[in-house]
């Protein structure tokens, strides 16, 4: 389940963020935003149960995995 979750916010977030991604690359974002998401919204205390929950959370993780990436990106070059 977590790796459907973790492909379906990543391919929301690629399509938010406007981010040209392929499958792979979509369940990583999902599953490594769902962890970064998890964290931030931790250190706020906030936390969101169920998996609408867990969803919207990956989606908002892998949209500032995005957002940094970009961020190192401009900054190289």
């Amino acid at each position: 389940m977590s790796i459907i979750l973790g492909a379906l916010a990543g391919w929301i977030a690629e399509k938010v963020m406007k981010f040209d991604t392929g499958l792979i690359m979509n369940i990583v974002l999902g599953i490594v935003g769902a962890l970064v998401g998890n964290f931030l919204l931790g250190l706020v205390g906030v936390g969101l149960g169920g998996w609408l929950g867990q969803l919207i959370v990956a989606i908002i993780g892998a949209c500032v995995l995005i957002y940094v990436y970009r961020l190192i990106k401009a900054n190289q070059g």
